[in-house]
């Protein structure tokens, strides 16, 4: 893998990653245009690195407000903690659920099979992005006509972690589309389900991060290879890394900015015409 190819999925993965248009669907289908296998460990793990820098322009962009908020005092942080871990843990059942039933009904036949296998799969990105561009449209006019007034409950996170976790095992359905969405739709106000969304996203990829560079360290493909070859394995993730925290910031910008003045559902747009896009450009690549 090259510099430039790192430099370019780096900025796709850093914008698309903060932006409800789901970024693995756009680097996958970007690497395949490189002719980069986004199923290999190695890819995967530059991804979830990816991922990394992009939770550090997250944590870097909401300082301020997340201290105004779940900061604040004792009983406030106690509070937004409750509701995190709360959403989190729905989110790990829905999530690890799903997967087990793909891998045993779906993937059955297929020896070692891991739910990543179908992350490469253009069909089912396709029917991802439509479907969470139609659930973005849907919130962004309905938000029109009201505005949030309701705090975030158990309810209200249970609810939004069950939807967070149905994103985990599919490319295409943006985990912050959906959860920002879901959060609109409960009548929560659109900076408070902004806030809590990426809140969700810092607690969630550190332990993703782990899982790939595991399945990174278990592959066939590098116990083969020499000790050194592990440093080149990680080198351009980490360099990726700070590429996409960079990307991440003007694109925390530009969602924010959007949101706030009630153009939401303009991404939904945006998503049904890469899903178009990705249909054609599987149905010319078969």
């Amino acid at each position: 893998m090259t510099l430039f190819q790192i430099l370019i999925l780096s900025v796709v993965q850093g914008a698309a990653e903060l932006l409800p248009v789901s970024s693995s669907a756009h680097v996958i289908v970007i690497a395949k245009m490189m002719g980069l296998d986004p199923t290999t460990p190695e890819m995967t793990l530059l991804l979830v690195m990816l991922h990394t820098g992009t939770m550090f322009a997250v944590i870097f962009y909401f300082r301020k407000s997340w201290k105004a908020s779940f900061f604040a005092s004792r009983q406030q942080f106690m509070a937004g903690f409750k509701v995190i871990m709360l959403a989190t843990i729905f989110t790990g059942v829905m999530g690890l659920s799903l997967k087990k039933i793909i891998e045993h009904f779906v993937l059955g036949d297929v020896p070692h099979a891991e739910i990543e296998m179908l992350f490469g799969n253009l069909g089912l990105i396709s029917a991802a992005l439509a479907t969470v561009g139609l659930l973005i449209i849907f919130a962004g006019l309905n938000k029109k006509l009201t505005v949030g007034i309701r705090e975030i409950g158990a309810r209200e996170s249970i609810l939004i972690g069950i939807i967070q976790g149905l994103c985990l095992p599919f490319r295409g359905f943006s985990r912050s589309g959906a959860t920002i969405s879901a959060g609109l739709l409960l009548g929560i106000a659109r900076t408070k389900a902004e806030e809590f969304s990426f809140a969700l996203a810092v607690v969630l990829t550190p332990p993703v991060v782990v899982r790939e560079v595991l399945r990174l360290l278990k592959s066939q493909s590098l116990t083969q290879q020499p000790e050194m070859h592990l440093m080149s394995l990680f080198l351009p993730s980490v360099v990726g890394m700070g590429f996409s925290f960079l990307a991440g910031l003007l694109a925390l910008r530009w969602l924010s900015s959007w949101l706030e003045h009630g153009r939401w559902q303009y991404f939904g747009y945006y998503c049904l015409c890469a899903s178009a896009f990705v249909f054609i450009f599987r149905w010319i690549g078969s």
